[in-house]
């Protein structure tokens, strides 16, 4: 393994409340109830525009302007990003741990690629990613491959030599549709069975299972 490119919520922080905190300002703004915050881990994972579409009111979809919606998501998001939002323990001294054994990092989240890099940079400032990439306009989000060819040709590595480490199915479908190995963490927003089922070669436990990669399957 030459290369760990990591999916950002879920994944390398828990970010779920100040998400969900931002989602229901939106919500609330409209008149419309706050969504339980046991309702995100199925709302979250493949894009803003999904996550508030899954949010509102089935009742209320064709009655809003979405994008509307989704801007002012971003306005809250803006203001939450970081008020309730932790690394995962142990991931900090996991990529230091990675790094110094050789392993090129890098991150690609369907989060915007703004709030992606700004995630990065004040979560994770010692980390060392040598490229991070968010949704951006014109690209394809996961489970397309493109943007993990994009990290690939960035890092000077092929595709078989990456782990990329994700905790939902959507993460797994974008590490077999690249060929890379898929690599599913447990402490995530879904369930090992969801991992499975959508192609993880490997599933971890805890950020320092992901040691034992370097050096081949664990």
């Amino acid at each position: 393994m030459k290369a760990f490119i990591f999916d950002l919520d879920g994944t390398l922080i828990d970010s779920l409340a100040d998400i969900a905190e931002a989602v229901n300002r939106m919500l609330v703004e409209r008149g419309f109830p706050r969504a339980p915050l046991s309702a995100f881990p199925r709302y979250v994972g493949d894009g803003v525009r999904p996550l508030v579409e899954r949010a509102l009111p089935p009742e209320a979809l064709d009655k809003v302007d979405i994008d509307a919606c989704v801007a002012d998501y971003q306005r809250h998001y803006n203001d939450t990003w970081k008020d309730a939002t932790v690394p995962y323990t142990g991931m900090r001294e996991t990529l230091a741990d990675l790094r110094e054994r050789g392993m090129k990092l890098a991150v690609l989240s369907n989060k915007p690629d703004h709030f992606t890099k700004l995630c990065c940079a004040h979560f994770f400032p010692e980390a060392g990613f040598e490229i991070v990439l968010g949704a951006r306009a014109n690209v394809p989000r996961k489970p397309h491959p493109q943007g993990a060819f994009d990290i690939c040709e960035a890092l000077g590595v092929i595709p078989a030599d990456c782990a990329y480490v994700g905790d939902s199915g959507i993460d797994m479908e974008l590490a077999v549709n690249a060929g890379m190995l898929p690599v599913g963490v447990r402490w995530g927003f879904r369930g090992e069975t969801e991992l499975k089922e959508n192609g993880a070669r490997q599933i971890v436990a805890h950020p320092d299972d992901l040691l034992c990669l370097v050096n081949g399957v664990c």
